[in-house]
């Protein structure tokens, strides 16, 4: 496969408040959205694969059946899932941090669902789910940071929409880096 170096822009977001969010409505769809509540590598690699692989994510696509699992596993770590009539439409992935800090690790929408406006209010949800973490887990401090990344081979509306669920921007980074020229796509090596 053809490789290419290119810059990439990073952004680093953040809310310090839940006053902060700005929730997105709720689409004219039939959705549920829902904590799946039994850690599966199996299925958090679809949806890892199915979201992210148009958007070059790679870091994790030659983890371990185990690495899911201790992944997935750790007190606090949460994936919420967006259903449509049934089937999986999306996803965010809480990553429980010390001090009191959420990162949402990864967010986003299969392609047959994008720009039914099911996005901003999955991140809606996902934040809010964030701000609560310790309600779930009584053990934790309470949120004190919700923050995120993306970066500029992210979907076009990603920094849009976080930016408009009240994420403020709080660095950015450039750095040249090596990329097949194309994604692998949702089948990774089946192309």
């Amino acid at each position: 496969m053809p490789i290419r170096r290119m810059d990439v822009t990073t952004w680093y977001l953040e809310q310090r408040d839940p006053a902060e969010l700005r929730s997105a409505p709720a689409p004219d769809l039939p959705f549920r959205i829902a904590r799946a509540e039994i850690p599966s590598p199996e299925l958090s690699r679809f949806l890892y694969t199915a979201v992210g692989g148009d958007w070059y994510w790679v870091d994790r696509l030659a983890w371990t059946y185990e690495q899911w699992r201790n992944w997935l596993e750790r007190p606090g770590a949460e994936t919420w899932i967006a259903h449509v009539r049934g089937t999986p439409a999306g996803f965010v992935e809480l990553d429980p941090q010390p001090d009191g800090e959420v990162e949402l690790a990864y967010f986003g929408l299969l392609k047959p669902f994008l720009g039914q406006g099911l996005g901003g209010h999955l991140l809606s949800v996902g934040a809010a789910r964030a701000w609560d973490l310790a309600d779930r887990w009584p053990d934790r401090e309470p949120t004190r940071r919700v923050w995120l990344h993306t970066c500029s081979n992210d979907g076009p509306a990603a920094l849009k929409n976080y930016q408009a669920r009240g994420f403020r921007m709080y660095d950015t980074k450039v750095a040249v880096e090596t990329l097949e020229h194309h994604p692998p796509g949702p089948w990774p090596g089946a192309r």
